[in-house]
């Protein structure tokens, strides 16, 4: 388990490396709904911890992007994970791993509508 593991850090790491941060400001509209899914398969791709997430979040806030976004992106670099899914499905099952992914980024897109309506509302 421990050589699976050591190679997804290391394929996560190198995937931040490779993508600059400037990066992720010039590909969000101004839309809604597609800088949701926009921020979802990002987060998706990125995949990492928690306390990153916040960092980056706020740092995306500061760039001048979209709220929907930021959360969107946030929810599926913690809950969704492309560059682990081959561990994942090693370890629990294909079709597990596969059905946790894709409802995670579809209620990445929905929590992220739901939080900033909810933040309009209060």
């Amino acid at each position: 388990m421990l050589p699976i593991l050591l190679a997804i850090l290391l394929l996560i790491s190198l995937y931040v490396t490779i993508i600059p941060k400037s990066f992720y400001a010039k590909v969000f509209t101004k839309n809604p709904i597609i800088d949701s899914i926009i921020g979802a398969v990002l987060g998706s791709i990125s995949t990492g911890n928690p306390a990153t997430s916040y960092i980056i979040g706020g740092e995306l806030l500061n760039a001048g992007i979209a709220l929907f976004a930021v959360v969107a992106f946030v929810t599926s670099w913690v809950t969704v994970g492309i560059i682990q899914l081959p561990a994942e499905c090693y370890f629990l099952g294909k079709r597990f791993a596969v059905a946790r992914n894709i409802l995670s980024f579809l209620f990445a897109i929905v929590i992220s509508i739901l939080v900033v309506l909810t933040l309009k509302i209060l």
